[in-house]
């Protein structure tokens, strides 16, 4: 029987032009107070109950040694593949060691997005998109046409497979460097195309792993959803200063679409994930990769592995930059359940299926709320 699908129209276009966050910080600093549209407690108080939702760092993150994947001993090739089935049963989020990603690509990458946001206004015009899946797309908060109230946030984002973008302005980013002017090296394109190679390879071997969890075969997630065409898209995020941090938030609860999410930091802390109803505080080991499952994982999986709630949160004292870069299925690919993990009696079909395409401009055309756009599909 073919699985149900779903189908929806989304109006994806005309994305309002604001004022970056980074520009308002430096002025609300200044005056101690943000502004009222960037005071979320007012619409999600719930979200603020620090003192019960907050727990200490006690809680041991599960942490995946990539390198005893390619190990010459099913023993413990086993071993890791049962940790990634509890981490993402029972988590939806570890970090990733010994990944072979170069610390110094890393550091590069987070330098080029540093140099992007100390462009001006003007400089940045040209990257700013007008439709939610612009190949390359910057702007604040989230999507500032929807939202009742902003998020503490700029960002960049850019599609890099299967067709890869990089910013076309200034003409002379081909040799970045510390010592580059920074208006000349705002963005390597060579850079981020390895870092973007790189980092797929790490994903496509962590998802041929977490097939082999499932009962699946090793390369049955990259056949079915056509991984080799798969979407990469490299996000970068810039969290300033906030003066009232206890009212704003840098990106609220919401679980990410697609299949794995990887992301990589400065120095400075933010991220908290939700487990077992608590909002948990992550800091990442060094040179590792965080990783959480994304909506397209879970419904393949039907419902076996959860996607996992995530939010940035903001601090009063030091700028935070993250990049994440998320995997998912070909764009034109309808993500259901694996007929494998399904069984009409015991385990019947969770989830409509969707175009992933059209999942992607739901999620980014809507206010980002929990897992709101996955439960449009659920059955």
């Amino acid at each position: 029987m073919a699985a149900a699908t779903a189908s929806v129209h989304v109006e994806t276009s005309l994305i309002p032009l604001m004022g970056y966050v980074k520009d308002l910080a430096t002025q609300s600093n200044k005056l101690g107070t943000i502004p009222s549209d960037y005071d979320y407690s007012t619409i999600r108080p719930e979200d603020y109950d620090t003192d019960q939702h907050v727990v200490a760092q006690e809680q041991v993150i599960p942490t995946i040694d990539f390198s005893l994947l390619a190990s010459n001993s099913p023993k413990q090739r086993s071993r890791v593949i049962q940790d990634l089935a509890n981490a993402c049963r029972d988590w939806g989020f570890f970090m990733v060691i010994n990944h072979g990603v170069p610390e110094k690509l890393r550091e590069d990458m987070l330098n080029a997005f540093q140099n992007f946001f100390d462009l001006t206004e003007e400089e940045k015009l040209e990257c700013a998109g007008k439709h939610v899946l612009d190949p390359i797309r910057c702007g604040t908060s989230f999507n500032a046409n929807v939202e009742k109230v902003f998020f503490w946030r700029d960002f960049l984002k850019v599609l890099v497979h299967p067709q890869f973008h990089s910013p076309s302005e200034p003409p002379n980013f081909s040799h970045f460097g510390r010592d580059t002017p920074t208006n000349f090296a705002y963005y390597n394109s060579e850079i981020s195309l390895e870092y973007c190679k790189r980092t797929r390879q790490v994903v496509r071997e962590l998802l041929k792993a977490i097939s082999e969890s499932l009962g699946l075969e090793e390369c049955y997630i990259d056949k079915v959803l056509e991984l080799e065409s798969g979407l990469q898209i490299l996000t970068g995020n810039l969290y300033p200063p906030c003066p009232q941090p206890e009212l704003a938030m840098g990106m609220p609860p919401h679980s990410d679409h697609g299949l794995l999410t990887l992301l990589i930091e400065n120095e400075i802390g933010g991220l908290q994930l939700k487990h077992n109803g608590k909002w948990i505080n992550v800091q990442a080991l060094p040179n590792s990769f965080l990783v959480n499952t994304g909506d397209h994982l879970e419904i393949l999986s039907n419902g076996k592995y959860k996607s996992v709630l995530h939010r940035a949160v903001v601090n009063s004292k030091a700028t935070r930059i993250s990049l994440a870069m998320a995997h998912g299925p070909c764009f034109d690919k309808i993500v259901t359940p694996a007929p494998e993990l399904v069984d009409c009696d015991k385990n019947p079909p969770a989830y409509l299926g969707m175009r992933y395409k059209e999942y992607l401009e739901l999620q980014q055309s809507n206010p980002l709320n929990g897992k709101s756009c996955l439960d449009r599909v659920r059955l």
